[in-house]
């Protein structure tokens, strides 16, 4: 598992759901925090406080009920099924104006979880719990509930987007469920969710910094002959895609436990991640110019050996480099730029 240190984590996190650019985070110094959950609960305690300043975001949401008298549109079929009549009832669908919304009871659930489960400061423990009582009319859920993929943003609630960024870094890269079904805390973030916001950070960074290489994601089609086509070709997803002209940089972010393979006892480089890099370089260099290079940019581990190496393969040049994301932040934006700087020089092989 990658080392970082609880400030990086702050960074990342600031730039993965754009934070640098809000009031809240800046205000909260990472040097402060000796644990993870620390950190986590200082930005929500704090984001929701600002948000609480602004209200609450309160929605439309679907309500079915038995209810007294006519509200909403009457479901006479479902009345007469549960027989609501003998109580002089009457099913009922409406949409409430509540701010019993998804995004509040993902909020709510993750306070919770970091007030019973989190190795909390006796001084953030006290500011979550200050914060619950708002939420008193936001429903309770369990985290195995919670969907972040059904979230939906737009300008009211726009400012919930590192909130939740937050919410799904504890519960889906702290939280494991044991055998009898409770869940529990531990002092990591596991490796798949730091993959995506490692990828997510590398993104948003290039964007905020180097806006003139027009970063972005994006699919790369496969080099077709003319009148050739399949609708089963699986799709190519870049990471990150840096352009200066007709120069184009491919970047992939690898986040593993182990970022070299073993096979017989002789350390290699991942098979698939060579053949990945490969092929999108390949197949977006239509021209064979030579003008677009990969990277796989690994998150270092504590193994020894780790990539670093540099090959010409057929006309186009692929990187295997480390990050170490537990080296002074200004070494990470170092490296990062560094690799952004190569746009800029003349093509050359290794």
């Amino acid at each position: 598992m990658a080392e970082i240190k609880i400030q990086n984590l702050y960074y990342m996190l600031s730039y993965a759901f754009h934070a640098l650019r809000e009031d809240g985070i800046t205000q909260i110094s990472p040097e402060d925090f000796d644990h993870i959950h620390d950190l986590l609960s200082a930005i929500l305690a704090h984001g929701i406080s600002q948000q609480l300043r602004r209200g609450l975001h309160r929605d439309y949401v679907h309500q079915e009920q038995a209810l007294s008298s006519l509200r909403g549109q009457l479901l006479l079929s479902e009345s007469l099924k549960r027989q609501t009549q003998i109580r002089r009832r009457l099913v009922c669908c409406y949409d409430e104006f509540t701010e019993d919304t998804p995004h509040n009871r993902i909020l709510k659930c993750t306070m919770a979880l970091l007030l019973h489960q989190g190795e909390l400061n006796p001084k953030f423990r006290e500011a979550l719990r200050k914060l619950l009582p708002y939420f008193t009319h936001v429903k309770d859920i369990s985290p195995s509930l919670v969907r972040f993929d059904t979230l939906q943003y737009h300008r009211s609630n726009a400012s919930y987007r590192l909130l939740m960024g937050v919410c799904w870094l504890v519960l889906e890269g702290l939280l494991l469920t044991t055998k009898e079904g409770t869940h529990q805390l531990v002092s990591w973030v596991q490796d798949e969710p730091m993959h995506r916001l490692y990828e997510r950070f590398l993104l948003s960074y290039y964007q905020r910094h180097h806006s003139r290489l027009t970063p972005k994601r994006s699919y790369i089609n496969w080099d077709l002959e003319e009148n050739t086509a399949s609708s089963h070709l699986p799709l190519m997803a870049t990471d990150v895609i840096l352009q200066n002209w007709d120069k184009i940089l491919i970047i992939e972010a690898k986040y593993y436990s182990r970022t070299m393979a073993i096979h017989y006892d002789k350390y290699q480089y991942h098979a698939s991640n060579l053949y990945q890099i490969y092929t999108y370089v390949k197949n977006m260099d239509r021209a064979k110019g030579g003008n677009v290079s990969g990277v796989l940019l690994y998150a270092k581990t504590e193994e020894a050996l780790v990539p670093d190496d540099m090959f010409s393969m057929n006309g186009n040049i692929i990187r295997l480099l480390t990050l170490d994301l537990n080296c002074p932040w200004r070494e990470i934006t170092r490296q990062l730029d560094g690799l952004a700087a190569t746009l800029d020089e003349p093509l050359s092989k290794p």
